[in-house]
């Protein structure tokens, strides 16, 4: 018997993409409630969700006011007569509403016989008993009985009726449902009856009543979107929101092999959720079980058979399988056509002429049902007959010869395949793929595999890793060489070291990066030697040799920066271009253009039109599908570039898109932060921080170090750009445990971060330390990314008289100064040094030009106006007054008050008119409020309680001492100190907003 799936309480969750196929059922009990009853069928496959379907009609009716009872054929004791209707009436007993077999009409007598004893649900005997009594009712009889009785317990609210798996059912089970077709027209009852569609011979009477029912349903299965909604809806289900990589490897996979149904979709889903592991779950239990009960019942032999038929894959041949197993074609016929009967294969939609298991899990849950002597007896029958029906193993078929092999005992052979398999990925363009296989073949590595099959598995796995950046999913033993290097010669086992080197960097391990570097390069004998403990015979005449040569001098590109050193891009540039010489030399193309990337990057702030010609020149070097990831790479450096020049994102949204569609997460990471500081400059600060919070945590969970601490710096510059020190201070508490996976970091840290919110209150002093501070560490250890040097700090510096027009021309001649974000900066800078040389005129057409170039940013351009602003009064250039005006707006809009009051201030002292703001007293605490303490005072208070003098606060407030004076007399009286320093000792919590 059939046995009804789970996840059938109507309470879990929302019933996924059957909508309208509910509103046609609540259509239908709405016509029963007016009188009109009917008989639907509703057909689906198993596990495509009929008794869900059914709960959630159920409950609709409920809610409605109907009664409603279901029945179903069961799972034990065979056939007995009337079970479903049986089931149902009993449920009915049990709400007091069966008729006492003596009420006038007769039919309590007759249900009292079909449950077995003499009225409600008293009978004994069992079920023996019931079988025995019920089976001498005749069928109409019965039929009438029941209809009587349910249309007499619903009356007018309407009855539904369920009966389940009408296809196992009993003849007499459907002689009743035969006359409650013809019958429920006249009366407000609606018959549901769930069934699979007719297939093969035995299911003639249900043809016969389906076709007859006033409606019919066909549940298909899932659309994919709707497959993800319901595993994401799964994945959430008593356990909160999960991460987005998670939603997104579970998801794919659920629609990879739960073939649309329901039922597979949420076991599968809960069984990934659980693990937290999806690439090393199995068939959850429910759908194995499910499937080995459908096909025992095709006969003795039916799960050996099509558990042979596994091994193939996801999909066979009938004459690959009759090799196999030793059977002639004609012989299973038979079993195949009933096991496609039983909806357990379909035919193969990319080959007709083969068969295909209906979907992944099927397969699966019958191959780990083969016994292990049997499933090595036929893999090694299996993987011959491949071999013969395809030659050369093209296309899946290579995968699939590596499983057969392994499941053979054959490991040499599986791991040879399994290699080759990903060797065809990545040529193909499917990174993901390959690091999917590559990771089966390092599981079958042991000592009998030769030393050369074993260092290909490992080089292709860690490649796979970089490229893919699943790093978390490597195997713990795939870092660690043994001691002998597998026997290999010094260059492959330095070009092995220059792998790990890139997988610990790319890791946030900067010191494990540095040591395998430094290891590769003396096993090559030194940075630029071509010798090493192998001898230095010419390793430029070995391509092998040259590629070792090539790829541990791009790990020195990567892994150079980290080195705490003055000299240290200098190196890595150095090391980039004796790589590309290399790769060049030996025609190595792939190692050529990965080369041309790192070289870009280094250059990009001293040289960009250089840089922009490497990465175009990368782009071009691999052609085809195995180009796919190189290509992407070079688009998402180019796109970053028109970014940081021009302020355009809408190539880097499209290239980061398409990294992550290719399984490219480096590359996908790498844009999502710079797509994530574009958005904090634009001020749009809550899409910032949901890319972030997503692209944090899909990096943590892949073990991307490097890229989790450039994630926590975005955020941490996220809070700056809105002048929350609080929150600034949360997010350097997160990110200094990783302020080292990634070099330059610190830097960026006191400049793009604790420096510009040092800006946004009114603190210069502070500000200016930052920057110096950021100065200091690029000298020591040059940072690769800008952390303001060439923008907001070279203002400061110009403002401050630190820095004149020979720094300002030197600092402006870098490609750094081009980016969009600090050409305004830098633009005013000019124009402030050109009013003090006495051209008020080039003055102000400079700083036109800067705050057209402001833009896209509306950050940059206030903050500009209000930091030139005193200066172009002073100067008499530009528009002060009107500057200051505008800067005053914004930052009283955005919840900015120092640098709102500032500008007041420095309106009042141009003798123009002030706007009075009279909003910030939800920013007093209420206790000083009830004290009758002003936002003015307030302000004042903070300050004092840092223990700051009268002319301090002055400056930092931009009022005169005086004024000061006389809000200390008010806060002392109004608070009851009687002096500033028992106000200061008093109100040490007022000092929140202190620098961290």
């Amino acid at each position: 018997m059939t046995e009804p799936h789970a996840c059938t309480d109507p309470a879990r969750g929302e019933l996924v993409g059957r909508d309208e196929e509910m509103s046609r059922l609540t259509a239908v009990l709405g016509e029963a409630r007016s009188g009109r009853g009917a008989a639907v069928f509703v057909s689906g496959e198993p596990g495509v969700g009929k008794t869900r379907f059914a709960a959630e009609v159920i409950a609709g009716a409920r809610a409605a006011g109907m009664l409603a009872v279901r029945g179903g054929p069961g799972t034990v004791d065979g056939a007995v007569p009337y079970r479903p209707l049986v089931e149902a009436l009993l449920a009915l007993a049990r709400t007091g509403r069966l008729p006492a077999p003596g009420e006038p009409g007769g039919h309590g007598r007759v249900l009292a016989r079909l449950l077995g004893g003499n009225g409600g649900i008293g009978g004994g005997g069992g079920t023996g008993a019931v079988r025995a009594r019920s089976s001498v009712v005749p069928p109409l009889t019965a039929a009438e009985a029941i209809l009587r009785t349910i249309a007499g317990a619903g009356g007018r609210r309407g009855f539904l009726l369920v009966l389940d798996d009408l296809h196992e059912a009993d003849p007499g089970t459907l002689a009743v449902v035969d006359y409650l077709v013809d019958q429920l027209a006249a009366v407000p009852v609606v018959l549901l009856a769930t069934t699979v569609p007719v297939r093969g011979v035995g299911h003639g009477a249900v043809a016969a009543l389906a076709a007859r029912a006033h409606r019919t349903l066909a549940l298909a299965p899932l659309a994919p979107a709707d497959v993800r909604r319901l595993a994401s809806d799964e994945l959430r289900a008593g356990r909160g929101e999960p991460a987005p990589e998670l939603v997104r490897r579970v998801t794919g996979r659920v629609v990879d092999e739960c073939g649309g149904l329901p039922f597979a979709v949420r076991e599968l889903a809960r069984e990934l959720a659980t693990c937290g592991a999806p690439a090393a779950t199995g068939v959850p239990p429910t759908v194995a079980a499910d499937v080995l009960r459908r096909t025992e019942r095709l006969g003795p032999d039916a799960t050996r058979l099509l558990g042979v038929a596994a091994l193939f894959g996801d999909a066979f041949a009938v004459p690959a399988l009759a090799c196999a197993t030793g059977r002639a074609e004609e012989e299973l016929a038979p079993l195949l056509r009933a096991a496609a009967h039983a909806f357990l294969l379909v035919p193969d939609p990319a080959d007709p002429e083969r068969l295909a298991f209906r979907h992944a899990l099927a397969g699966r849950a019958l191959r780990e049902g083969l016994a292990p002597g049997e499933r090595t007896r036929a893999a090694r029958r299996a993987v011959r007959a491949m071999a013969e029906g395809h030659p050369g193993l093209p296309g899946p078929w290579c995968a699939r010869a590596a499983a057969l092999h392994a499941a053979a005992g054959d490991t040499e052979a599986a791991v040879r395949h399994y290699a080759e398999a990903a060797r065809r990925a990545t040529a193909e363009g499917a990174p993901d793929r390959a690091l999917t296989l590559l990771t089966t073949a390092h599981g079958l590595v042991s000592p009998a595999v030769p030393p050369e099959a074993r260092a290909a598995v490992r080089e292709r796995l860690l490649d796979a890793a970089v490229l893919t950046g699943h790093l978390a999913a490597l195997p713990a033993d795939a870092l660690d060489l043994p001691c002998d290097g597998h026997g290999l010669p010094a260059p492959r086992r330095a070009a092995l070291h220059a792998r790990l080197a890139r997988v610990h960097s790319l890791a946030g391990r900067p010191e494990e990066a540095l040591r395998h570097l430094d290891l590769a390069r003396w096993l090559l004998g030194g940075p630029g030697d071509l010798g090493g403990p192998s001898g230095p015979s010419g390793l430029r005449d070995s391509r092998d040799d040259a590629e070792a040569v090539a790829l541990v001098e791009l790990a020195a590109a990567h892994v150079e920066p980290s080195r705490l050193a003055p000299e240290r891009l200098r190196t890595a540039a150095t090391a980039a271009r004796r790589a590309l010489a290399t790769a060049l030399a030996a025609d190595l193309p792939e190692s050529a253009g990965r080369t041309l990337l790192a070289l870009g990057h280094l250059t990009r702030n001293t040289d960009a039109d250089t840089a922009a010609q490497h990465f175009a020149r990368a782009r071009t070097l691999v052609p085809g599908p195995a180009g796919i990831p190189l290509r992407i790479a070079a688009d998402g450096c180019l796109a970053h570039l028109v970014m940081w020049r021009d302020g355009v994102a809408a190539a880097v949204e499209e290239v980061r898109r398409e990294a992550l569609r290719a399984g490219l997460a480096p590359q996908a990471h790498e844009l999502g932060v710079a797509l994530a500081l574009d958005r904090v400059r634009r001020g749009e600060s809550a899409a910032a921080r949901e890319l972030i919070r997503d692209g944090e945590a899909d990096a943590s969970h892949r073990g991307l170090g490097r890229a989790v601490a450039l994630w926590r710096l975005a955020d941490a510059v996220r809070a700056a750009h809105r002048g929350r020190r609080d929150e600034l201070r949360e997010a350097l508490e997160r990110f200094d445990p990783v302020a080292d996976a990634a070099p330059g970091l610190r830097a960026m840290e006191s400049g793009l971060a604790r420096g510009f919110c040092s800006l946004l209150e009114e603190d210069r002093e502070a500000a200016e330390r930052e920057f110096a501070q950021a100065l200091a560490c690029h000298a020591e250890n040059p940072a690769t990314g800008d952390f303001g040097r060439y923008g907001v700090a070279l203002l400061c510096g110009v403002l401050a008289g630190r820095a004149g027009r020979r720094h300002h021309d030197r600092a402006t001649a870098a490609s750094a100064a081009e980016a969009r974000w600090n050409r305004p900066f830098a633009g005013l800078a000019d124009a402030v040094l050109l009013g003090r040389e006495g051209r008020p005129d080039r003055a102000t057409a400079a700083a036109g030009a800067a705050l057209r170039a402001a833009a896209p940013y509306p950050l940059a351009r206030h903050l500009g106006l209000r930091l030139v602003a005193r200066a172009a009064y002073e100067d008499g250039w530009g528009a002060p007054a009107e500057w200051a005006r505008e800067a005053e707006e914004y930052f009283h809009g955005a919840g900015l008050p120092a640098v709102a009051g500032a500008c007041r201030a420095l309106l009042r002292s141009m003798g123009a008119p002030v706007r009075q703001r009279r909003s910030g007293t939800e920013l007093v605490p209420p206790g000083l409020r009830r004290c009758g303490i002003t936002v003015r005072e307030f302000e004042v208070a903070r300050l004092l309680a840092k223990r700051f003098g009268n002319r301090d606060i002055a400056g930092r407030l931009h009022i005169s001492p005086r004024t000061v004076e006389k809000h200390v007399a008010s806060l002392l009286q109004k608070t009851g100190h009687p002096n500033r320093a028992a106000f200061a000792s008093a109100a040490r919590e007022l000092v929140a907003g202190a620098a961290p």
